[in-house]
């Protein structure tokens, strides 16, 4: 990889020579400026105000405006001896905790190659001293004409340099969070945890650009002279009007997504009671009731026994009942006849 600076980092009295090689790079896709009605190229050419006439790459130099607009010229020579340490040298000033970093203040990551082989051990030095410190290196450096705040940490057996922003270009979060009152009760949380805990963990390698490649298979297909793929409809993204149904329902989706697997509990805070059963219990007590209704319309003097069991169980300690009450309505009218002979019996006597 080619190097983009180089310089060497100052540990204390410990000089290495080091260069800097980019660690990112961008997979965007890029477009250019053309004309719509014929796809000319649009370009932008660099003209001199004065002359009015368009200048190489050469020809073109820096200058500082002033507040009047004067034009201050400031050559590579001057930046060359400007008074600072930092010029070519990362100065380590610290070494802190990898949690005080803000992660508002990363910037751009860099690769930190061992520049020839004497700097190879001193360079291991400071990559092992820092893996036992569990620390990272705080450091100032100069790159693309200013000065720079830096974190240096070890990625496998490379130190890594981060550029930090300045604490004062982090802007404060003055009115961006809701400025109303809020009460997020127990379940919803509940149910928000659910739904972690079913998304679960990522690995970051898994993850890509689906933005990119649909725009690449636009493109390929626009340079076949084909129509281009289809449009996905859009997901829905109305808004959300009831809280806990929008999280149950992304929790089951997230379920069915991983194919119910990794399922969460949702817990209870509260000690809700539990669904009402179903099923037998249901059956058993429609039962109940249709035997109930039966006894009263025959106006029998004996109660229904409780059913019990579900489904052929059920049905026939409905169907005894029955016929049980049967029995006993033909032989109330025998036992009424007995009781008046002798009723008439003793009157006689």
């Amino acid at each position: 990889m080619r190097s983009i600076w180089n310089g060497a980092i100052s540990f204390g009295l410990v000089s290495i020579p080091i260069k800097l090689v980019n660690a990112t790079e961008s997979h965007a896709v890029s477009f250019r400026q053309v004309h719509s009605e014929d796809n000319g190229r649009i370009r932008y050419r660099k003209v001199c105000e004065l002359e009015d006439r368009e200048v190489t790459q050469s020809e073109i130099g820096k200058a500082y405006e002033g507040a009047d607009g004067e034009m201050i010229p400031i050559t590579e020579d001057d930046l060359s001896h400007l008074p600072l340490p930092t010029a070519r040298t990362i100065e380590i000033v610290a070494f802190v905790p990898a949690e005080r970093i803000d992660p508002l203040q990363m910037d751009a990551a860099y690769y930190i190659a061992a520049a020839g082989a004497p700097a190879a051990k001193p360079y291991t030095l400071l990559r092992e001293a820092l893996k036992r410190s569990h620390k990272v290196a705080i450091a100032k450096f100069a790159l693309r004409g200013r000065e720079r705040l830096g974190m240096l940490r070890v990625v496998g057996d490379v130190i890594v340099l981060h550029g930090l922003l300045w604490p004062d270009e982090v802007r404060a979060p003055e009115g961006v969070a809701p400025d109303v009152d809020v009460t997020v009760r127990d379940q919803e949380l509940d149910l928000a945890d659910a739904l972690m805990d079913t998304l679960g963990e990522v690995d970051l390698d898994d993850l890509h650009d689906e933005y990119r490649e649909a725009l690449e298979e636009v493109i390929a297909a626009k340079a076949a002279g084909e129509p281009p793929p289809e449009t996905p409809a859009p997901a829905d993204g109305g808004k959300v009007l009831d809280l806990m149904a929008a999280l149950e329902k992304s929790v089951r989706e997230a379920r069915e997504s991983r194919g119910g697997e990794g399922e969460a509990e949702v817990r209870n805070l509260h000690g809700r009671g539990t669904p009402k059963e179903t099923g037998a219990k249901k059956s058993t007590a429609t039962t109940g009731k249709a035997a109930k209704k039966t006894a009263s319309a025959r106006k029998s003097t004996s109660k229904a026994g409780e059913a019990s069991g579900s489904g052929k169980r059920a049905a026939k300690s409905t169907a005894k009942a029955a016929e049980k009450k049967s029995a006993t309505a033909k032989k109330a009218p025998a036992k009424k006849q007995t009781a008046k002979k002798a009723a008439s019996g003793k009157r006689s006597a």
